[in-house]
C-alpha cells in the first residue's frame, strides 16, 4: 500500500508539473510597443540578439498574493514577474545584481526614462577604472531602452530595473546590482506600467518567500 501511495504522489506531481508547463506560453515582445526611434536604434544594434528559452517573455500563472500591476522580481530565480488579473502574470528573464550588490525590499517606480542616459555613480567608479563621467543614451548605452528608476519615500535607491546591450547574460547574477532586461522586453514593461508602480523585490536565497510587510511603508505611496 506504501509503494502504491508513493506511486500515485509521483504521478500526481508529474501531472502538477506538466500542468505549469503547459501554462506557460512563450511570447516575443509585441512590436507594437516599438516607437520609431526604438527602431531606428535597435537596428544598429552590434550583439546578438539570443535568450535561453527559460528566459524567454512568458505568460503564466502566478500565484502570490501581488496586485494586478505590481512588478515582483525573483533573483534567486531571474525572473521579473508583472502581475496581471486571473491568476497570470508576464514573465521576463532578467540579469540581477552580484551577492552582496543586489537590492531587495519593496520599492516604487520613482521615475521613468526612454533611451536614457548614464551616469555611473561614485561605487561604480571606484570599483570599475577609467568610465567616463557620463554615457549619452542609445543602444551602444548600458542603461538600454528604458530605466524605472527604483524610489523608497522620497529617496532615490540608486537601484533601476533597465535593458542592456549584453542580453546574452539574462539569466545570471553579474550586475552592479540593478535588474537589466532585454531592450525588447524592458520597452515592454515600460509600455504597461506608470510613475508609483509598486515594485516588491524577494530577498536573495528565499526564493518564493514574503517580503516584511514593514517595509510596504518605505515604498510611499503612489504619484
Amino acid at each position: 500500500m506504501s509503494w502504491l501511495k508513493a506511486k500515485l504522489g509521483i504521478l500526481a506531481a508529474g501531472l502538477v508539473l506538466s500542468g505549469c508547463m503547459q501554462a506557460t506560453t512563450y511570447q516575443p515582445a509585441p512590436e507594437a510597443t516599438l516607437k520609431p526611434a526604438d527602431r531606428a536604434q535597435l537596428a544598429k544594434a552590434q550583439y546578438a540578439k539570443v535568450v535561453n528559452e527559460p528566459f524567454r517573455r512568458a505568460i503564466v500563472d502566478y500565484h502570490r498574493k501581488e496586485m494586478p500591476g505590481t512588478i515582483v522580481v525573483d533573483s534567486d530565480n531571474h525572473y521579473l514577474y508583472l502581475v496581471q488579473d486571473g491568476g497570470k502574470a508576464i514573465r521576463y528573464g532578467v540579469t540581477v545584481g552580484e551577492e552582496a550588490l543586489a537590492f531587495s525590499g519593496i520599492a516604487r517606480v520613482g521615475n521613468m526614462s526612454e533611451w536614457p542616459k548614464w551616469t555611473p555613480t561614485a561605487e561604480i567608479h571606484k570599483r570599475i577604472e577609467g568610465l567616463p563621467a557620463s554615457v549619452p543614451g542609445g543602444v551602444d548605452n548600458p542603461l538600454g531602452a528604458r530605466a524605472l528608476y527604483l524610489y523608497q519615500g522620497n529617496r532615490d535607491t540608486l537601484f533601476r530595473i533597465h535593458g542592456t546591450n549584453q542580453p546574452e547574460y539574462i539569466g545570471t547574477s553579474i550586475s552592479s546590482g540593478c535588474i537589466r532586461m532585454t531592450n525588447e522586453d524592458v520597452i515592454d514593461l515600460y509600455s504597461r506600467v506608470k510613475q508609483g508602480t509598486v515594485v516588491v523585490v524577494l530577498e536573495p536565497n528565499h526564493g518564493d518567500s514574503p517580503v516584511n510587510p514593514r517595509m510596504a511603508k518605505l515604498a510611499g505611496p503612489p504619484r
